[in-house]
């Protein structure tokens, strides 16, 4: 039988985030929304047609994962450590019938669930700019889960390991930001060096951004097997790495 009581750590975070959700949602959609308008259509305007479509439509089969990736990995990093670490949530919760693999399994599924929101307003921001080519965008969605858990997995293994909120950036300069500028977001991996096209291929972003953005476009991506077995690999391996490493850190 699967335990849920996982949800219960879930919905706490939830009716917290309740109160805030308006402006946090308006946050998430701040730096997407930069990237898809400054760059969509100001470059964009000065380049030719990206991969037979507008750089903006191009543009924003990447941003939608980008978004998901930052929304994940700060909800996993910065307000996790808040709740584990500062305000002693988690001290709370485990002293209740629920178990420290509880509230990591909600944590991470938290995470996760924020940021397919934060995605999926990406992708209704695009739709709205008619940047949408086809009903296919709607199989982003799982894209979109699937790359949350991968990012939320990946973040909670630095909140584990993390003494202090200073250590988080230097995850999000050596990590995330390089990622986001070599997965693809931005311009097609064919632009990069060989040696980086290699690279980028052991990313997780890339092979999210692989399947979103031809969906974006009406078509369907190539080695969809592949792409998701690698997200699928990330996103177990990330967990229970982040699982054992909470396990040392607070069960003494």
């Amino acid at each position: 039988m699967i335990n849920l009581r996982f949800l219960h750590v879930w919905r706490r975070n939830l009716l917290v985030w309740r109160k805030l959700a308006i402006p946090s949602m308006l946050g998430n959609l701040a730096d997407p929304m930069l990237y898809m308008l400054g760059l969509g259509y100001g470059l964009g305007g000065l380049l030719p047609q990206m991969q037979g479509g507008s750089y903006v439509a191009f543009l924003a089969g990447g941003v939608v994962c980008s978004s998901t990736m930052f929304t994940a990995s700060f909800e996993a990093m910065y307000s996790a450590f808040s709740r584990m670490h500062v305000q002693r949530t988690w001290d709370a919760i485990i002293n209740a019938p629920l178990s420290l693999d509880d509230v990591v399994l909600g944590e991470w599924v938290w995470a996760a669930s924020k940021s397919l929101l934060s995605g999926c307003a990406v992708l209704l921001v695009a739709t709205a700019l008619g940047v949408v080519g086809s009903p296919l965008a709607l199989w982003i969605i799982p894209v979109i889960l699937l790359a949350g858990l991968v990012f939320a997995g990946l973040g909670l293994i630095i909140t584990a390991l993390s003494p202090s909120y200073d250590f988080f950036m230097y995850y999000f300069t050596l990590a995330i930001t390089p990622m986001m500028l070599l997965s693809g977001v931005f311009f097609p991996l064919a632009q990069l060096p060989v040696w980086a096209q290699a690279a980028a291929q052991v990313l997780p972003l890339t092979h999210a951004v692989a399947l979103s953005r031809p969906l974006m476009n009406g078509l369907t991506p190539d080695h969809v097997g592949l792409h998701l077995l690698v997200l699928a690999l990330y996103a177990g391996v990330s967990y229970g790495v982040a699982r054992h490493l909470l396990r040392k850190r607070i069960i003494k």
